[in-house]
């Protein structure tokens, strides 16, 4: 197969992932939890990394915090978005993209390394490391740029410390239940993955 055609298919095939990642992010994609929504648009954004490379899932996660930001901005993405958008806008729009492009971009590298010896082991590291950078961006910043908001949020739960809150709320429920979906999906993902590299 010629150069030209490799690119066809690849610009194919990221076509493909990023109309997926915008119908699921807009229509079926995330579910709400109290303040925080926990996205299950990792999945597209983890095959295009494997597929395509980091550079690729970097692109796909770009995508979908282009959308999220959207949606932020127009109040879609819940009420605890609209809280940080109110409190500081720009910080609140790059944390969107920026936790995106990351998680793509390092479930492409997680796949990349750990892919060479075997590639389940790729796909597996690719759905854990993606939430990883997906919620750990956004908990520093929660515990940063935003504190005075995360101190709200923790009081109103009752929790004795913003530390305790992140721990238990976001990434005890969050992350969790991200990372348990991507790694769920993981063996539709190998499916995907297999099928694509035969054609």
């Amino acid at each position: 197969m010629n150069n030209v055609s490799v690119k066809t298919k690849q610009l194919t095939g990221m076509a493909v992932l990023v109309a997926v990642i915008i119908i699921l992010q807009t229509m079926f994609g995330s579910i709400q939890l109290g303040t925080f929504t926990i996205t299950l648009t990792m999945v597209p954004i983890i095959i295009g990394a494997i597929l395509y490379g980091p550079a690729a899932g970097a692109l796909l996660g770009l995508v979908f915090g282009i959308i999220v930001s959207i949606q932020v901005v127009t109040g879609a993405a819940g009420a605890g978005s609209t809280m940080m958008l109110e409190l500081n806008p720009a910080a609140t729009i790059i944390v969107c993209l920026l936790k995106g492009a990351a998680a793509g971009f390092a479930a492409g590298l997680a796949a990349r390394a750990l892919g060479r010896k075997n590639l389940w082991l790729g796909v597996i590291g690719a759905a854990v490391i993606a939430p990883v950078c997906n919620t750990g961006i956004f908990s520093i910043a929660l515990v940063t740029i935003f504190r005075s908001l995360a101190e709200e949020w923790a009081l109103g739960a009752g929790a004795s410390s913003i530390g305790a809150y992140v721990l238990a709320g976001i990434i005890g429920i969050n992350f969790v239940i991200e990372m348990i979906v991507d790694v769920v999906m993981a063996p539709v993902i190998l499916r995907i993955i297999n099928a694509v590299k035969k054609n």
